[in-house]
């Protein structure tokens, strides 16, 4: 809405046009929006009973029992409200990204909705879940496609892509579709304590949010010898809507919790992550980016290869930050330390920009 402003009627407002500007004005809509409606969410889902079902095999985590999920649904939400209101409407990319943003929101929430009814932390199977994401998945990877996306593939520092596969468009898709799945199920498998997927999240988002803005500036680009997205620039105000959003989230998602964000909003926030990250050209620097993700879901695989090949487990519990608390940890000294991983990676992904 703020761009059409400009364009059809206050084009002597020029700041109205700057991709930046309309970043931050969506940042404060976001927060502000998320922070209003959340309390509102929060006592409905009490009054509904749609509490987060606790296992039973994490003690520490007896007292989260009566605490409400689908937290997500709100910032995704307040995120998506505030990117229609100030990004510009008729690019491609902000018509993909939106529509990534909720139709993985969509699988969570059917996800959420079927551990609330049933009272159990199962959810839907495994295989029904993996079938819808990889639906999804490929969806947005065919959409991006169309769209001319670049098929070049790059890896950190080198000045030029390592190939491209613009003759195997059925490779570059199904590259994509894994960033999408392994990201979808990383922030998923970290969602376990209060906060804990939120901070990393954001640092993720933040970094991406300065690659997006700078593929889509010819002459940073040309300058960092960065691969230019032809209009990908305005992803950048859909992110900072979803990072103001996640910061209003984290107002209510803070220990100890008053509201989790459920699959509707791990699954969102994977699925969108991804999105940025394959626009950005990032796929791979995604990997250090997402540090905290990758440790979470490294060990789980491990803790489950180890069982059905050894019949002996690596970890007193898996995910990793389950370990942890079995240690004795205090659950705000596991997330601190791992919001500060997820900071110092993120610092050490923004410097390869410059080092190539």
């Amino acid at each position: 809405m703020l761009y059409e402003l400009y364009a059809h009627g206050l084009s002597n407002v020029a700041i109205l046009k700057y991709i930046t500007f309309r970043a931050g004005v969506a940042f404060f809509i976001a927060f502000l929006l998320c922070v209003f409606l959340m309390p509102h969410f929060v006592a409905w889902a009490k009054a509904k009973k749609a509490s987060q079902p606790i296992s039973d095999s994490i003690k520490a985590h007896a007292n989260k029992k009566d605490t409400p999920t689908m937290g997500g649904l709100v910032f995704v939400f307040s995120a998506v409200i505030a990117s229609l209101l100030t990004a510009k409407l008729d690019n491609s990319y902000v018509h993909i990204g939106l529509a990534c943003l909720t139709l993985f929101m969509l699988i969570g929430a059917r996800d959420d909705y079927m551990k609330i009814s049933a009272k159990k932390n199962a959810g839907m199977s495994s295989r029904v879940k993996f079938l819808l994401l990889a639906c999804v998945a490929i969806f947005i990877s065919f959409c991006l496609y169309k769209n001319g996306l670049s098929t070049d593939f790059y890896v950190p520092i080198a000045k030029n892509p390592l190939f491209e596969l613009s003759k195997m468009p059925i490779l570059i898709i199904a590259f994509w579709v894994l960033v999408f799945l392994s990201t979808t199920n990383a922030v998923n498998v970290t969602d376990g304590l209060d906060g804990l997927a939120t901070i990393p999240s954001i640092c993720v988002l933040t970094s991406l949010s300065i690659f997006v803005y700078v593929g889509g500036n010819i002459e940073i680009a040309k300058y960092l010898l960065w691969p230019h997205i032809v209009d990908s620039g305005e992803i950048m105000v859909l992110i900072l809507a979803m990072i103001g959003a996640l910061f209003g989230f984290l107002w209510y998602n803070c220990h100890p919790a008053q509201v989790f964000m459920g699959d509707s909003g791990s699954l969102a926030l994977g699925g969108f992550i991804a999105f940025c990250a394959i626009i950005s050209k990032n796929e791979i620097l995604l990997i250090l980016m997402g540090s905290i993700f990758v440790i979470e879901t490294i060990s789980v695989i491990l803790q489950i290869g180890s069982y059905k090949l050894r019949q002996k487990r690596i970890f007193l519990m898996a995910p990793i930050h389950h370990h942890f608390e079995a240690k004795g940890w205090a659950e705000n000294k596991i997330i601190v330390r791992f919001w500060i991983i997820a900071i110092l990676s993120n610092i050490v992904a923004l410097i390869t920009l410059k080092i190539r």
